[in-house]
């Protein structure tokens, strides 16, 4: 039965990561067809990260209310019929409608699987589950472009993936009986629901939000402007530029994995202090004022490795800082906090590259480096003398 539910889990986790590319790889071809300025595409990514953000705020009462296993299902549901939504809308209006139940949908369920991983799991599942979602978003790009070539075009693309989500809904109402097996599950579903202001006020808290938020930043905007620094800060070809973009994700991915590995012999707050060392390690390089470009090029795939391990450590250490019974409506919090820095500090660096120069890019980064660094050890500290 432990096998089985984890094994679902790891599907979801995979199902979670499908939508996070289409929008990128489709919108090329979407924007065309749709008669509409390139920069739309932030009002949908925007639309999207509202509902994600309200719904991962909400995902405590939810989860206590209806179930992880009922939440998740319920989820995906939502998802797979946003994005068969997707598929039939020929009006850019009504792709913004749609895209408010793609970000509930999917905020929901990364808050309640988030939890329930860290509640019954080792950490080493929490870091493959993670890569597993970096599967998922490397898959879907290359099943858009396979319906780029085919008549039906983009919204081809969004159907089959909202099929897929459809099929892995159908199993995830079949596992409902799964989800409950566990005793303390069915404790914490019947415990009260404390407001915000509550929560907000546990020790510590406030230091591991803007670390999530810091964190967001730097991966999203490392994600969306790494090429362009690459290219127009550096002077490197646009083909290696992207390449190396994208190795970016294949270090996260990878990082994951690995660092699966050896949580045989580290422990969450000491896997968040390696991903650190080695994020700034990277940074340092990108950094480096010199015409040789493999600083910055391999720099870029560490920064990455870095990256790998601090989110799925934080989340998987939230039961054991903030108690069981708060895990619930702490991650909600942190999803919250992890969204507002992936949806509104990539879009601030692309204003300052405007207004000063893209050659700032490793300095942002660094920035926002040092600020995981600062809140995650001021957090350490408060948990020590808690």
């Amino acid at each position: 039965m432990y096998a089985l539910l984890l094994t679902i889990i790891y599907i979801a986790f995979i199902s979670l990561g499908l939508p996070d590319s289409l929008v990128g790889s489709g919108w090329p071809v979407m924007q065309r067809d749709l008669g509409v300025p390139l920069s739309y595409a932030g009002i949908i990514t925007m639309t999207i990260s509202v509902g994600t953000i309200f719904s991962s705020l909400m995902s405590d009462r939810l989860t206590k209310r209806f179930g992880t296993g009922m939440i998740t299902a319920v989820s995906v549901l939502t998802t797979a019929i946003a994005l068969y939504g997707f598929s039939i809308s020929n009006h850019f209006y009504l792709l913004v409608l749609w895209a408010i139940p793609y970000g509930m949908g999917a905020g929901a369920v990364d808050a309640a699987l988030n939890n329930y991983v860290a509640l019954y799991y080792a950490s080493r599942h929490m870091n493959w589950l993670h890569a597993f979602w970096g599967v998922g978003a490397a898959i879907s790009p290359n099943i858009m472009a396979y319906y780029l070539l085919d008549a039906s075009g983009w919204q081809g693309g969004y159907r089959a993936i909202a099929i897929i989500q459809i099929i892995l809904t159908g199993c995830l109402f079949l596992s409902l009986p799964l989800w409950k097996a566990n005793g303390l599950q069915e404790t914490l579903d019947q415990t009260e629901v404390k407001p915000f202001k509550e929560t907000l006020r546990l020790k510590g808290l406030s230091f591991m939000l803007v670390t999530f938020l810091a964190y967001s930043a730097v991966e999203q905007t490392t994600a969306l402007w790494a090429t362009t620094y690459l290219v127009e800060g550096r002077g490197i070809d646009v083909e290696t530029a992207a390449r190396y973009g994208a190795l970016f994700f294949v270090g996260i991915t990878a990082g994951r994995f690995l660092s699966g590995v050896v949580t045989r012999w580290f422990n969450d707050r000491q896997l968040i202090r390696i991903g650190l060392a080695v994020l700034c390690g990277g940074v340092v390089l990108i950094l480096i004022p010199t015409d040789i470009q493999i600083f910055s090029l391999i720099g870029l795939v560490i920064v990455g490795f870095g990256c790998a391990p601090i989110y799925p450590a934080i989340i998987h250490a939230t039961p054991t800082n903030f108690g069981a019974v708060n895990s619930q409506a702490v991650i909600g919090l942190q999803m919250a906090g992890a969204y507002v820095g992936s949806t509104f500090m990539p879009p601030l660096f692309g204003l300052l590259a405007n207004n000063i120069s893209v050659t700032i890019f490793p300095f942002y980064l660094a920035f926002f480096a040092l600020l995981m660094v600062v809140m995650s050890e001021r957090f350490n500290r408060t948990m020590k003398n808690k």
